[in-house]
């Protein structure tokens, strides 16, 4: 692995930094809206912002061109993705799912008709993915799940509730894990599907979050029919997707640089409100951990990247990089809160808000990152099953 970019990659570093530099809209930077907080006003700036970056090739760059992507190298979408979370562009979570997670499971598993379909309106900003996973009762242990989706001639009925689905007020679609055999093993009995959130029979109910936003929802299926080319490749199979779609999901190749900015921005808050005895001394060492920590990180993305890029599939090393980067984020929000001290603890609204109240919503917010997408507890046990290769029992 190098750890140098080309030129030809640095170049095009600079071109997405200029072009982010004319095309990031003031008012996004006013609003300033971080994780889990989008709202009706945020959520047209970051859809007009979306289209545009699909009109350049760039919303889903490594897709190829006859989907609407530019056919980047995976180094080339690292250098993006990076520079787009740097600089805080309108790039949201709902695109991370539409994009990066579903995309790439439906490039495996999709035939051409669904590939042309989907992808080219993910790639074009046309289209938003909603996650069809957890339920009530199957949370961590996903494969228990009880959705049923059961043959009905030329189409499959559906029938269940799933919950906390990120965005799916907003969704066009729904991927989503329903059990086709009850009589089967558990990991064996789940087909994929892909469900028009406008289908009759689907109702969407919001549940607010700590930010009091509503981000994540309820979505109840009832006698939902949907046509038998909504099954994403073969029946039965659908753990094996789900699970490759999970791993597309924990990659996360661009949190290293949100965290980096995060960072310099405490670093200067310190620095400009330390008094003249100058930044207390554990914070220093605080603030020098997290930018170690940062660039650990990196080099976890880093390498999930050159995997892509070499056609290996990232499996125990991106459960690696979600956990990490997890307990790095919450470690962020405490010693952002330290930083600013009784500042804080305030919310935005009043004049002695400090940048937004990043510091207090980053430290809400990130109650829930060690959760979505199986907790850090599954991360942990994936690493020692599939990268050490411990057994399930002794």
């Amino acid at each position: 692995m190098d750890f140098r970019f080309s030129e030809k990659e640095e170049a095009f570093r600079q071109e997405v930094r200029r072009w982010l530099g004319e095309n990031v809209p003031r008012e996004w930077l006013e609003y300033d809206a971080g994780l889990w907080e989008e709202n009706e006003e945020t959520w047209k700036i970051s859809r007009e912002f979306q289209r545009k970056l699909g009109q350049k090739g760039w919303l889903a760059p490594a897709y190829p061109r006859e989907y609407g992507g530019s056919q980047m190298s995976h180094m080339e979408r690292l250098v993006l993705a990076e520079e787009l979370a740097y600089n805080r562009a309108p790039v949201s979570i709902e695109v991370e799912i539409s994009v990066n997670w579903v995309g790439p499971a439906l490039m495996l598993f999709g035939s051409d008709e669904q590939k042309k379909k989907y992808l080219t309106e993910v790639a074009r900003g046309e289209a938003l993915f909603c996650l069809g996973y957890s339920e009530p009762n199957a949370g961590s242990d996903l494969a228990s799940l009880q959705t049923r989706a059961v043959e009905d001639g030329d189409y499959y009925v559906i029938n269940g509730q799933k919950t906390w689905c990120s965005f799916a007020h907003y969704a066009k679609y729904c991927w989503l894990g329903a059990r086709t055999d009850p009589d089967a093993p558990k990991h064996r009995g789940i087909s994929m599907f892909v469900l028009d959130m406008d289908t009759p029979g689907i109702t969407v109910r919001p549940l607010i979050n700590l930010l009091d936003c509503h981000s994540f929802n309820e979505v109840f299926f009832d006698d939902v029919r949907v046509p038998k080319s909504a099954l994403i490749g073969q029946k039965n199979n659908g753990w094996f997707q789900l699970v490759m779609a999970l791993d597309f999901e924990r990659s996360l190749i661009g949190t290293a640089a949100a965290n980096q900015r995060i960072i310099e921005d405490l670093v200067q808050y310190a620095i400009d409100n330390q008094g003249k005895n100058g930044v207390d001394p554990i914070l220093k060492d605080e603030l020098a951990q997290l930018a170690v920590e940062t660039e650990v990180l990196r080099m976890m993305c880093y390498r999930i990247a050159w995997m892509y890029s070499k056609e290996i599939h990232p499996s125990y090393e991106s459960s690696m990089s979600l956990l990490f980067s997890s307990e790095l984020l919450r470690h962020l929000a405490n010693v952002g809160m330290r930083v600013l001290g009784h500042y804080s603890e305030l919310d935005r609204g009043t004049k002695w808000t400090v940048a937004s109240a990043r510091a207090l919503r980053t430290y809400l917010s990130c109650l829930s990152i060690g959760v979505g997408g199986g907790s850090n507890e599954i991360q942990r046990n994936i690493v020692a099953m599939r990268g050490l290769g411990l057994p399930r029992q002794q």
